[in-house]
């Protein structure tokens, strides 16, 4: 026998939705620090929940939660659109669980439709990377064109790749977390983890330059004091760098260079990581300066340096 809360007289199921989803946000941002992307995210998820036709008793059982879930799987009536992926039904799903979970623990429902809920298989896809060579290639491409842009761009590209950065690390950064001559960046990650990554000679180079002959222009354009020395990436307008920009430069580079429309910013942080096991770096080191939570992440690029393993022993090998 399912046990049904008290419910406020003339609240709907809708408007107790909302408010529990709002409460579950607030939780997110302020005791788990998420971050505005995530939370962005999680609220997309909820929201496409709370639109569905099931979501009328979500409150009561966990039918709504399993039936909901169940459908993602399905193509849509009438075959309008295909079924959602397997790794957006997961974040869906682990959206939910959560929620869940949050309203059970905070009294709001009596039934804990959590336990209920399973993550569908996660298919652990191998990431893209590049090769040196290819790196290479895709740096070279990145300020073909020179000028103050070209410089920019190139700084920021090398900065991607010397040091594993998301691009949301990337573009966050302020003048301040950069050390020129400690060689290090400061970086505040997922969860506002905050690691300090090394920066490599090359990149340094073209940061060098980009701080010295290009960004100061930039920055006296937007007639602000700046805090903490300013977004590290700016525009010629002088505000902070935006993510589709960032995202258009690799896509330009990477279709210059001729590697194809596959290439996007998180290739080169795995790119990064990839090429520091390959040269023997160990798996702990790697997962510190990428910022991973859990080692388990990591192991992740074992797969690739072993597929990299078998692919230059089929190669060299007079038996293989």
């Amino acid at each position: 026998m399912t046990v049904v809360m008290p419910q406020a007289r003339g609240v709907s199921a809708a408007d107790r939705l909302a408010g529990a989803v709002a409460a579950y946000l607030d939780h997110l941002r302020v005791e788990r620090g998420l971050s505005p992307a995530t939370l962005t995210a999680y609220a997309n998820d909820l929201r496409a929940f709370g639109e569905s036709r099931f979501a009328g008793g979500w409150d009561r059982s966990q039918i709504a939660a399993v039936d909901y879930l169940a459908s993602l799987g399905s193509p849509p009536p009438g075959g309008l659109r295909p079924r959602l992926a397997a790794p957006s039904r997961r974040r869906r799903a682990a959206a939910l669980r959560g929620f869940y979970r949050f309203t059970f623990g905070e009294g709001t429902i009596a039934v804990d439709v959590a336990a209920h809920l399973d993550l569908p298989r996660d298919a652990r896809r191998l990431p893209e990377t590049l090769n040196l060579d290819d790196v290479e290639r895709l740096l070279d491409a990145v300020n073909a064109a020179g000028g103050s842009i070209g410089t920019r761009n190139r700084a920021l590209v090398e900065l991607l790749y010397a040091c594993g950065l998301r691009i949301s690390e990337a573009l966050r950064l302020d003048a301040e977390d950069l050390s020129m001559d400690g060689a290090f960046v400061r970086v505040i990650g997922k969860g506002d983890r905050e690691r300090l990554v090394p920066v490599g000679e090359e990149a340094l180079v073209w940061l060098r330059a980009y701080a010295r002959d290009v960004r100061p222009s930039w920055l006296a354009v937007s007639h602000v004091q700046p805090v903490r020395g300013g977004p590290l990436f700016l525009t010629p307008r002088g505000v902070r760098m935006a993510r589709q920009q960032a995202w258009a430069v690799v896509k330009q580079a990477a279709e210059a260079a001729g590697l194809g429309d596959r290439i996007s910013p998180h290739t080169l942080r795995h790119s990064f990581a990839t090429h520091l096991l390959e040269g023997g770096a160990d798996l702990r080191v790697v997962q510190e300066l990428l910022g991973h939570a859990t080692i388990s992440t990591t192991q992740l690029y074992t797969h690739v340096t072993g597929e990299r393993i078998r692919e230059i022993y089929a190669r060299a090998h007079p038996r293989a």
